[in-house]
């Protein structure tokens, strides 16, 4: 009798669970992609949505990356785009605030959450001194401090199963992004920013292949971690493999390849564990059958890999070139030049946090009511050398400081978060997107709070 009460309940306490989480996001979707009118009222959809709770809160900056981030040929434009954005980051930093006792006196604030919100601090004071555009530089370092400690504060502050539950639904959300985009490749849509690079639901091959780079990194790693990994995960793995190789995003192929590597070799160091406890699944036959299988076919087909690759590297012959180094040179190599010279100019004070190396060709998109900027994109190429650029020697030496915790934390988490967090980081090595919350970089800061909050617990499901 209690057994089938309990089963009834269950029954019909799940369906209302799953309306509060997913009938919002559904709605604020069908509002993104009904039509320009609907695309604005979106965001404040998400901000609403956002209130609800620490979980809502990161599933409303999930929505919105997507939201910013989708395929103008699939959406129609969203005008107010930037204000609405902003609106779902103080929404969410608002729930964060709220359901983490902020206003009460049991408050409790994690050192590594204090450190983020110091770094932030610096940045922002640091803007006040040294930046010519300081409303620009501000607004920017209050952004990444907002984004940034408000999503390692909610990772944190989620239980266990919380954590575990919304970890699974962003990887299932990238892999729906995944499945989504497939059938564009057989239509212009999927190439619609330049016609060779596979941008898929995405507005750029240049986001869609890093975020695929993300979960080809992730569900490898998953392979790696899991002591009897299912076969779909090599499915999924493979897959977003050949997405990233048909974006041309060649810091992407890169990053996600050292990334994998490097977690499978600095991990023992940095969690303290064995490599056999924190990549069960190199015991695993099935994983020694997958490498096999595709070690095999890789010498079967060597001449057609070889092909691929060099169409790869040279992005479908566009860019003439010899090699890795020759096309990271070409690409970045003027970006790099003037930094330096930046860097050699100003070494202690920095140029100003968020202004570009050469601030008079700087476009600033502001708001039409108070003249606030909204907008502010720059190029930057090496986020080391960004941050000494912008921030100085001193800026650079805190935000290395909280990059080597953030490792420390991300390596406790297990095999796949650290997995995540190395090839986050590697992508910046292309294209600085790490303090960049308005952009791509929000996906990054997303998964870097879950990677490093995970760490936090003793007993992390493997799944994850």
């Amino acid at each position: 009798m209690h057994a089938q009460t309990f089963t009834a309940a269950r029954r019909l306490v799940i369906p209302q669970a799953w309306i509060s989480v997913y009938a919002p996001a559904a709605i604020a979707v069908a509002l993104r992609l009904a039509s320009g009118s609907t695309a604005n009222a979106s965001y404040l959809a998400l901000a609403l949505y956002a209130l609800c709770g620490r979980a809502h809160a990161i599933r409303a900056l999930a929505l919105s990356w997507l939201f910013t981030m989708i395929n103008p040929g699939i959406a129609p434009q969203a005008s107010a785009a930037s204000v609405g954005r902003y609106a779902v980051l103080f929404a969410a930093a608002a729930s964060t605030m709220i359901h983490s006792g902020f206003f009460v006196r049991h408050l409790k604030v994690q050192p590594f959450t204090l450190l983020t919100f110091l770094l932030g601090a610096f940045i922002i004071g640091h803007s006040l001194l040294f930046s010519p555009m300081a409303d620009v530089s501000v607004l920017k370092a209050v952004s990444w401090t907002l984004a940034m400690t408000m999503l390692i504060s909610a990772w944190g502050g989620l239980s266990e199963k919380q954590r575990y539950e919304l970890s699974h639904q962003l990887f299932w959300g990238m892999v729906v992004i995944l499945v989504v985009s497939l059938p564009l490749a057989v239509t212009p849509l999927g190439f619609l920013r330049n016609g060779s690079g596979f941008q898929g639901i995405l507005n750029h091959p240049q986001v869609f292949g890093p975020a695929m780079a993300l979960l080809c990194a992730w569900s490898t790693a998953r392979l790696f971690g899991e002591a009897r990994p299912p076969w779909w995960l090599l499915g999924v793995a493979g897959t977003s493999l050949a997405c990233v190789l048909m974006s041309e995003a060649r810091t992407a192929g890169l990053a996600m390849a050292f990334g994998v590597a490097l977690s499978l070799v600095l991990a023992p160091g940095f969690a303290g564990q064995s490599i056999v406890r924190l990549a069960p699944g190199l015991r695993s036959g099935r994983i020694w059958a997958m490498l096999l299988g595709v070690s095999l076919a890789g010498l079967i087909m060597a001449p057609t890999v070889a092909d691929l690759v060099q169409h790869y590297i040279t992005k479908s012959g566009r860019a003439e070139v010899g090699g890795l180094l020759e096309a990271y040179d070409r690409s970045r190599g003027r970006l790099i030049e003037a930094m330096l010279e930046n860097i050699r100019r100003h070494p202690l004070t920095g140029i100003g946090f968020g202004i570009a190396s050469e601030p008079a060709f700087m476009y600033v998109e502001r708001e039409p009511v108070f003249g606030l900027p909204v907008g502010a994109s720059i190029e930057k190429g090496v986020t080391p050398l960004m941050l000494l650029e912008e921030a100085g020697i001193f800026g650079a030496a805190l935000a290395a400081f909280w990059l080597v915790r953030l490792l420390l934390g991300s390596a406790r988490s297990g095999l796949a978060p650290f997995a995540i967090c190395l090839t986050a980081l590697l992508l910046n090595m292309g294209e600085a997107t790490l303090f960049s919350p308005g952009g791509f970089g929000l996906l990054l800061l997303i998964l870097l709070g879950w990677a490093y909050a995970s760490g936090r617990s003793k007993a992390i499901p493997r799944r994850t």
